[in-house]
């Protein structure tokens, strides 16, 4: 039985990591804890984005005893074209691997880049953007702006199936 520890109670992500690993493995126990990423509430960086989805995985290991530890998180980062949604997943296993994988990005619009630069989450301004509730634990703002063709959790499964086939490498040149 292969244990998965993931640093997140939002059901989107909890989804993405459930489905990836289900589709690779047959016995899987999970469990999913409110861990803290330890930096700042929107990430404003692909470095800062990655470091909170390393943070989570590494922290939900330790909580949990399991054998592997998922963390995942968004942020935006700026490019000469604008802001971007980012994504960004680890994985870390008891044995010290630590792999990292991105995914899919699309621009913001401005009136949601000018509110970000402000120092609004991107959270909350989605919630006020589209006046819905939740739509973090939801659709995301990727399936906001992508008209619903790719959700947050669809992005989300994206990343971990990166992690999982990187992890599954890593494990068999290991074992040479």
């Amino acid at each position: 039985m292969l244990k998965v520890a993931i640093g997140t109670t939002n059901p989107a992500k909890v989804l993405a990591v459930q489905k990836a690993f289900e589709q690779h493995y047959e016995n899987v126990e999970f469990q999913s804890l409110n861990t803290e990423s330890s930096v700042s509430d929107q990430p404003f960086s692909d470095q800062e984005t990655i470091e909170g989805a390393l943070n989570r995985a590494k922290k939900v290991l330790r909580a949990s005893g399991h054998d592997v530890g998922i963390g995942l998180e968004g942020g935006v980062t700026e490019s000469l074209y604008g802001m971007f949604l980012c994504n960004w997943g680890a994985l870390v296993d008891r044995d010290g691997n630590e792999i990292i994988g991105g995914g899919a990005r699309i621009s913001l619009p401005k009136e949601i880049s000018s509110r970000l630069k402000a120092g609004n989450e991107l959270g909350p301004l989605m919630d006020e953007y589209t006046q819905t509730t939740g739509v973090r634990k939801k659709e995301g703002a990727m399936g906001i702006f992508t008209n619903g063709l790719i959700t947050r959790e669809e992005m989300f499964h994206q990343v971990v199936q990166l992690l999982i086939g990187q992890w599954q490498f890593r494990i068999k040149m290991q074992d040479k």
